[in-house]
């Protein structure tokens, strides 16, 4: 793992975020303390604004956090960014990667319903097209053992 960490390499970079990411299964704080070192190594390499935040967005994506843990992410983040006098990811960049982030759980869970219920009806793809990520990492594990759509979404209200 340390020698993936100390090649100026991207591939090596995005290796040893998948491994960290393995090993820090249902350990939050240890995925916190790895997901930090691997931004600052992003930002310490002096690499170009664009490849720093398309590596982010792939260690952001494997290393998920609880909400509150994601924020100090930010809040250390920003906090180096001053201390170097560099910005890499702006608050606008920040929106449009948790924004995509969402956007790609709702479509990678919207086909698993495809696949196992067949075509969904408008009020779930309006459930799934409003959802927030809570709602999304909950239907995603309601899916394994929901015997019906309306299962899977909790929903014994009317449509």
């Amino acid at each position: 793992m340390e020698e993936l960490l100390t090649l100026d390499n991207a591939f090596a970079l995005i290796t040893a975020a998948h491994i960290l990411t393995r090993q820090t299964r249902k350990k939050n704080q240890a995925r916190f303390e790895a997901k930090l070192r691997l931004v600052r190594i992003l930002y310490q390499r002096h690499w170009d604004k664009q490849r720093v935040i398309n590596l982010f967005i792939i260690v952001d994506w494997l290393m998920k956090l609880p909400e509150w843990l994601d924020q100090q992410v930010w809040h250390e983040i920003e906090t180096f960014e001053e201390s170097e006098k560099m910005q890499y990811i702006t608050s606008v960049e920040r929106i449009g990667i948790a924004k995509g982030r969402l956007e790609g759980e709702s479509k990678l869970l919207r086909k698993q319903l495809e696949r196992r219920f067949g075509i969904l009806p408008a009020w779930a793809s309006d459930k799934l097209n409003n959802a927030t990520e809570q709602d999304l990492e909950s239907w995603a594990e309601a899916i394994l053992i929901a015997p019906t759509l309306d299962a899977v979404f909790d929903n014994d209200a009317a449509h």
